[in-house]
């Protein structure tokens, strides 16, 4: 170490620029702490040279040094500072690039440079104010690198700051209209002028201007920069969401370009859009992208209009529309939650709006009875089968006549069936082969209820004829439902009105409920570390590592589409909560698996992106992950993934996670070891 620190000393002090040079390369890649913490002053000397080249590579050798050892920090203040003063443009650049990485690492230093945002305007405006000048124009542009760099810094200088938000106002405000966009160097330019603008504590008139920057990129050409303007706006919707809203028809038309990633980021800046005034033009246009898109879009995109529906929903016959419209197109891709959350808003509807739900699905059920597509789309006969057995005898009532079925779009395409057929249609269904075994429970048990909805003798002894017949059915499910049903015509007759009576109206938390943050119950529990020797989880995590010791609720949940048991519980458990990011994991039991929805809620003021979660499980276990419902986290939005977990030995169940996100560009990776589950999980 000492040769080598003198070894450094001599080229360091040498009488040839291009040695002193190379001496500043090496220390800066090569330097341990040590010998950074040796040779500092003999960098800051250099910082000081009258020879620009010399100054250049010792900034840089400064800047690699600093991220090596920050407490270095504090001795290269006052020369950095004199950099700005340059007027080659190669020393300003990393002068700028210097202070940048100070500010970043350090509030007390970001504190100390607020005062040079004067200087930073002053290069900047003689920038873009400066003739032409051959050594550092691009495209026209008069060197977009050490612009960039600078708006780079005015951002961070200006964030939370209104004193240096206001006098950086002006300059940027001239950035944006006098730059050049035909070339892609000015759309650089303007890319991070708009993120500086939307970071800063900026003038309202600034923040439309930065928004319609944005919106100019949605129409250019090059799928790169709709896709940045997409990205950008996304970002930055909670900001100024009523400036964006301007831009509404533009991103609407994204959802149609044939880039995959363009259509995923419109899709998810259309849902944060969403609003009372707009939601019935809106769910149009998501309808019809819902109907044409491809099989990874359906699930998250049926989900979201799901909830939006919920939340904004102009009338209940609106919103029943919109959820049939939903199950119509999204077909087999809808997740499991969104039929048991239909079946809710249905039981809970005013009865007549239960009769107008029936009606509807009634003619959804009979064309998929007679069409070549009800294997496509089982979760719309679910929810019609449940519908209808709960409310059959509206179907069919003549009292029936007297509710309006004209829909949304004015469409009356209804007409009361009889008895005899409805029962018909049934039977056409539950004796397809190609119908789930999930979805002919559904019927059968929606067939047996309707004994006690229809009147007449010939339809009570069908029904009968064909429960009877499931008593011998291969499936042992379909057998033993069907064994079950029959006997409720046997020794158990006076029994069965009152047993397939209607259900009462299901109790549902609606979507504001689901994103509301609770005080009461979101207080932040305790996290220690534990060991990781001899543990038999999977080694996806390393290092050090969280336990989070989450509180646990048992809340009775209606059953889902692919679990029949009545006595379904669900437990909640928050398993991590950082950096306003709150992760928690639903539980639904379900024998020797058990299903877990991962909901992950953002209370932070800034979008988060690139969201991903990891788990682990034990070796005994086994652990299926759906895709997640996207990777922006919006602020009060919510991402949901769904994993299957079985568990043939029923031991109690350890869960290892990882979550990473992106906020401000700032990468965070959290951990955390989950055991809070009920010991009965799988019983």
């Amino acid at each position: 170490m000492a040769n080598s620190n003198i070894f450094f000393h001599s080229d360091l002090n040498s009488n040839t620029q291009f040695v002193v040079g190379l001496a500043l390369c090496t220390l800066g890649a090569i330097a341990s702490p040590e010998m950074a913490r040796d040779l500092a002053s003999e960098v800051e000397r250099l910082i000081k040279s009258p020879n620009a080249y010399i100054k250049k590579k010792a900034a840089l050798c400064a800047f690699r040094i600093i991220r090596r050892v920050p407490d270095l920090m504090e001795m290269f203040l006052p020369a950095t500072r004199s950099l700005l003063t340059e007027k080659n443009h190669g020393v300003l650049i990393t002068g700028v690039t210097l202070i940048t990485e100070m500010c970043e690492n350090s509030p007390d230093t970001l504190n100390h440079f607020k005062k040079i945002v004067p200087n930073l305007v002053r290069i900047l405006k003689n920038l873009i104010l400066a003739g032409y000048s051959p050594e550092h124009d691009v495209s026209g542009v008069s060197d977009p690198f050490l612009q960039v760099k600078i708006l780079r810094l005015l951002r961070i200088l200006g964030k939370n700051d209104a004193e240096a938000s206001e006098a950086m106002n002006d300059i940027l405000a001239q950035v944006a209209t006098n730059t050049e966009t035909s070339k892609n160097v000015g759309n650089t330019i303007l890319y991070e002028t708009v993120l500086s603008i939307m970071d800063i504590k900026s003038e309202s008139s600034l923040r439309v201007l930065a928004i319609n920057i944005l919106g100019r990129f949605l129409l250019n050409n090059d799928k790169n920069i709709r896709y940045v303007a997409l990205n950008t706006l996304l970002r930055t919707v909670h900001v100024d969401t009523s400036a964006v809203q301007r831009h509404r028809t533009t991103i609407l038309e994204c959802l149609k370009d044939p880039d995959v990633s363009i259509r995923r980021r419109a899709m998810e800046l259309s849902f944060a859009l969403i609003n009372g005034q707009n939601i019935r033009a809106m769910m149009k246009e998501l309808l019809s992208f819902l109907e044409r898109s491809d099989a990874e879009f359906k699930a998250h995109c049926s989900s979201a209009m799901v909830l939006a529906a919920e939340r904004y929903a102009p009338s209940s016959k609106w919103h029943l529309d919109t959820l049939f419209q939903v199950l119509l197109k999204a077909g087999n891709y809808l997740r499991d939650d969104t039929v048991s959350n239909t079946i809710q808003i249905v039981s809970a509807a005013p009865g007549e709006r239960q009769a107008y739900a029936s009606m509807r699905l009634w003619t959804s059920l009979e064309r998929s009875a007679l069409s070549a597509d009800a294997t496509e789309k089982q979760p719309l006969i679910q929810v019609a089968a449940w519908t209808i057995g709960e409310y059959g005898d509206m179907l069919v009532s003549e009292a029936s006549n007297a509710i309006s079925m004209v829909d949304d779009d004015g469409v009356d395409d209804f007409t009361r069936p009889t008895e005899e057929y409805v029962i018909d249609i049934y039977q056409k269904l539950l004796w397809s082969t190609q119908l789930s075994i999930t979805t002919k429970e559904y019927l059968l048990l929606s067939l047996a209820k309707l004994s006690t909805r229809f009147t007449t003798r010939g339809g009570q002894d069908k029904i009968r004829v064909i429960i009877d017949t499931f008593g011998s059915h291969i499936h042992i499910e379909l057998q033993q439902r069907g064994v079950e049903l029959s006997q409720l015509y046997k020794q158990y007759a006076h029994l069965r009105p009152a047993l397939l009576e209607r259900m009462p109206p299901m109790e549902a938390s609606t979507a504001t409920e689901r994103e509301r943050d609770d005080s009461d119950t979101e207080t932040e529990q305790p996290l220690t570390n534990i060991q990781t020797e001899q543990n038999p989880l999977l080694d996806l995590i390393n290092g050090s590592e969280l336990l989070a010791n989450g509180d646990v609720e048992h809340t009775p949940i209606a059953p889902t589409n692919n679990n029949s048991n009545t006595n379904v519980t669900e437990c909640v458990v928050r398993a991590l909560e950082r950096n306003g990011v709150l992760v928690e994991l639903c539980a639904v039991r379900g024998g020797d698996t058990a299903t877990l929805t991962m909901r992950a809620r953002s209370h932070a003021a800034s979008t988060i992106s690139d969201f991903l979660f990891q788990a682990a499980v034990p070796r005994t276990f086994r652990l299926d992950m759906m895709s997640p419902s996207g990777t922006v986290l919006t602020p009060q939005g919510e991402i949901t993934q769904v994993l299957k977990i079985t568990n043939p030995s029923k031991t109690p169940l350890r869960l290892r996670i990882r979550v990473s996100y992106s906020i401000d560009g700032n990468p965070i990776l959290e951990q955390a070891e989950v055991n809070s589950f009920p010991p009965d999980l799988f019983n």
